[in-house]
C-alpha cells in the first residue's frame, strides 16, 4: 500500500516536471523570438520601438519604462537627424544619470525583481504608481550600465526574488549590444549623409529624406515647402579673401541658418554655397516667414574672419511649396518639381537684385535656373 501511494507521488511528480520543463520550452522560445527581432533592428528607431510597445506587448506587463543615458544628447541627435522626435516613443526617457533616479543603480548587475515600493521606486515608471512588483532589467555596453528596461505588473506575483533571472539576464545582455551596435550603425550612416564642413546634412541625405517626407505629406495630407539659400557674391569672397575665409564663412551661415529652424525642418549644403532646406508641415506663408527670418539673421552683424577683420554676407532666397497630395505614384515627380520651382525661384532672386526672396507655389522646371545661376554667383 505505501509503495502504490509512492508510485503515484512520483507519477504526480514526473507530471509536474513534464508540465514544467514544457512552460521552460515555451517561454525559451519567446525569449529567443523577442531575441531574434531585436537583432534584425534596421534602425535605432525601430531598435527602440521593440524595446519599448515590442516588449510592452510581448511580455503582457503592465507598465513598461525604457531608461538610457544620453548626457550629450547624442542618441536624440541621432534620432532627430532621421526626422525622429523622442516623444515618438512615449515608454522611453533619457536621462544624464541613472543614479540619480534611484541609488540602487549604483550596485546593479543582474535582474532585480520584487514588490514595486512606492515612492522610492516611483522614478523608474513616468506617473505609474499602482504597480505591486517590478523587474529591472540593466542594459551594459562594454561593461558600463547605459540605461535599464523597467517592467511592472499589477500582480504581486508576477515579480518576486524568488524566480530564476537567467533569461531576463540573456535578454538584458542581448539588448545592451544590439543597442550598442544600432548606435554605432546609425554614427556611421549619419556620417556618410553628413558634410564635414558646415555639419549640416548633404544632398545624398535630402534625396532619401524627400521621399519620406513627400509620403509623410501625402499620408497627413499636409503641405511641404522647400527653401533653397545662396550666399551672395560668394565668388568675390574666396577671390579677395581666399578659400579659407570662404569655409569660415560658409560653417557660420549654416550655423545662422540652423538657428532658426525647427526641430522637424530638414536642413542641407546642396552644393558649393548653396544651402536646401525642407520645412514639413509648413504652407507657403509659413514658409516665407522663416525665409525672411533667415535673411535677417544672416545680414544682422558682420562674420568675423581669422584675420581680424569682418565680412558683411546677405543671401537670396527661393521658396516653392506643394500641395497636400493623394496617392504617392508620382512622389519622384512631384519631389524634382518642388526642388526645381526653388531652384527657379532663387534664380529670380538673384536676377532681381538679391539679398531678397522669391516664391513658386507651382513653378515652370529650373533648368533656366541651372543654366544662369553660376553667372549669378
Amino acid at each position: 500500500m505505501d509503495l502504490e501511494k509512492e508510485n503515484r507521488k512520483l507519477r504526480q511528480q514526473l507530471i509536474e516536471f513534464r508540465r514544467e520543463a514544457q512552460r521552460s520550452q515555451v517561454t525559451l522560445e519567446r525569449y529567443h523570438a523577442r531575441e531574434l527581432e531585436l537583432m534584425s533592428a534596421d534602425s535605432l528607431a525601430e531598435l527602440l520601438h521593440i524595446l519599448t510597445e515590442g516588449l510592452l506587448t510581448s511580455f503582457g506587463v503592465d507598465a513598461i519604462q525604457v531608461l538610457l543615458t544620453d548626457p550629450d544628447h547624442e542618441i536624440r541627435l541621432l534620432l532627430s537627424s532621421n526626422g525622429i522626435s523622442e516623444a515618438a516613443f512615449p515608454h522611453l526617457r533619457f536621462v544624464d544619470d541613472l543614479v540619480s533616479i534611484n541609488p540602487r543603480y549604483s550596485r546593479l548587475y543582474s535582474p532585480w525583481l520584487g514588490p514595486f515600493l512606492s515612492p522610492e521606486y516611483d522614478g523608474l515608471f513616468d506617473g505609474v504608481h499602482e504597480l505591486k512588483s517590478i523587474a529591472v532589467l540593466p542594459l551594459y555596453c562594454r561593461n558600463q550600465l547605459v540605461g535599464s528596461i523597467n517592467l511592472g505588473s499589477m500582480d504581486s506575483r508576477r515579480f518576486t526574488r524568488h524566480h530564476a533571472t537567467d533569461f531576463l539576464a540573456r535578454l538584458g545582455k542581448i539588448c545592451g549590444v544590439c543597442l550598442e551596435n544600432t548606435i554605432n550603425r546609425e554614427r556611421l550612416l549619419i556620417s556618410g549623409l553628413t558634410d564635414p564642413l558646415t555639419e549640416l546634412h548633404n544632398r545624398r541625405y535630402l534625396d532619401r529624406r524627400l521621399n519620406e517626407e513627400l509620403s509623410r505629406a501625402s499620408r497627413y495630407h499636409q503641405p511641404l515647402s522647400c527653401l533653397f539659400i545662396d550666399a551672395d557674391h560668394f565668388k568675390r569672397i574666396n577671390d579677395s579673401f581666399g578659400h579659407q575665409a570662404g569655409d569660415s564663412v560658409l560653417r557660420e551661415l549654416a550655423s545662422r541658418i540652423r538657428s532658426q529652424l525647427r526641430a522637424s525642418d530638414v536642413a542641407t549644403r546642396y552644393g558649393g554655397e548653396e544651402f536646401a532646406l525642407l520645412l514639413p508641415q509648413t504652407g507657403l506663408s509659413e514658409a516665407l516667414l522663416l525665409a525672411e527670418r533667415i535673411r535677417m539673421e544672416v545680414a544682422s552683424s558682420p562674420i568675423p574672419l581669422d584675420d581680424g577683420s569682418e565680412l558683411q554676407l546677405t543671401v537670396s532666397i527661393g521658396v516653392s511649396q506643394t500641395l497636400p497630395m493623394l496617392g504617392k505614384s508620382h512622389h519622384k515627380e512631384v519631389g524634382e518639381h518642388l526642388l526645381a520651382s526653388a531652384d527657379q525661384a532663387l534664380y529670380h532672386a538673384k536676377a532681381n537684385g538679391r539679398n531678397r526672396i522669391e516664391h513658386l507655389q507651382s513653378g515652370s522646371s529650373g533648368t533656366k535656373a541651372d543654366s544662369q545661376r553660376k553667372l549669378l554667383s
